[in-house]
């Protein structure tokens, strides 16, 4: 179902709730299986057909910018030639065809302003959002067509939280249920994965939270829709979830990876 809708990933926080990794690179470089954070979610869109990427460049962002210049070159075989610089590559091509602009949105930036900025590049156009800590398997072509459906201006990915402990349920002293890890108690959270209209953009004033006052407006106008997702969601925010993550990936199966890998 790709048309080509550009996809906006906001890369730009500081990530200080995990600052065992972030004190060296921005959280969407940490590393799930040897990858970071930010390729497992392009690899996501890309499956989907959807190749190209606007990232909202802020803290260490030219961690980011070496990633990509080299990402090419890493992927091939190569012959260099120590006289005079020249890299040829051998033929085997196992890069990925994708588009990425890269973005310096600014240090201080909030959300608002990182994706008002990004819009100034696609005017006109429909866009994926999403953050740049958070994997899932989430059927994009089944959320373009709801967004699309529904005509309004934005909509956003509804998802349960990862219950973090045991729900438990009282009858006086006595525990009348216990559920390990449920999620059935919890309600439903903004997953990210959005779908924007230009119009989304347009109501962001200044440098704000996108999540806050803009958001809110268009819910009181009635132009913002949730695609509720009862499948893997799962954002990366402290290093219990990096571990739970990459213990996903060593299994061999993890939910998030809905893509095929190219034969070589």
């Amino acid at each position: 179902m790709s048309d080509r809708v550009p996809v906006l990933i906001l890369c730009g926080g500081f990530g200080t709730r995990l600052a065992e990794q972030t004190e060296v690179r921005p959280k969407p470089m940490v590393e799930i299986g040897g990858r970071p954070i930010l390729w497992h979610i392009m690899k996501h869109y890309s499956r989907y057909g959807f190749n190209e990427f606007y990232l909202a460049l802020g803290y260490k962002g030219e961690y980011i910018k070496r990633f990509f210049v080299d990402f090419y070159t890493m992927g091939q075989d190569l012959t260099v030639s120590l006289e005079d610089g020249h890299v040829h590559t051998l033929g085997r091509n196992t890069a990925e065809p994708w588009r990425v602009h890269l973005i310096d949105t600014g240090l201080d930036s909030l959300t608002g302003q990182r994706l008002k900025m990004l819009g100034k590049l696609v005017a006109g156009r429909t866009v994926f959002a999403t953050y740049g800590d958070g994997v899932a398997d989430i059927n994009l072509d089944k959320l373009l067509e709801f967004h699309r459906a529904k005509k309004g201006l934005a909509t956003l990915t509804a998802v349960r939280p990862p219950a973090r402990y045991g729900a438990v349920e009282f009858d006086g002293d006595h525990v009348r249920s216990f559920k390990e890890k449920s999620t059935v108690h919890e309600g439903w959270i903004n997953g990210g994965f959005f779908v924007l209209e230009p119009g989304a953009l347009d109501v962001i004033e200044g440098n704000v939270m996108f999540e806050h006052g803009p958001m809110e407006r268009l819910a009181a106008e009635g132009k913002l829709f949730a695609f509720r997702h009862e499948g893997f969601w799962q954002c990366v925010d402290t290093l219990r979830e990096m571990k739970y993550l990459e213990t996903l990936w060593a299994s061999g199966k993890p939910p998030w990876k809905t893509w095929t890998e190219a034969t070589k």
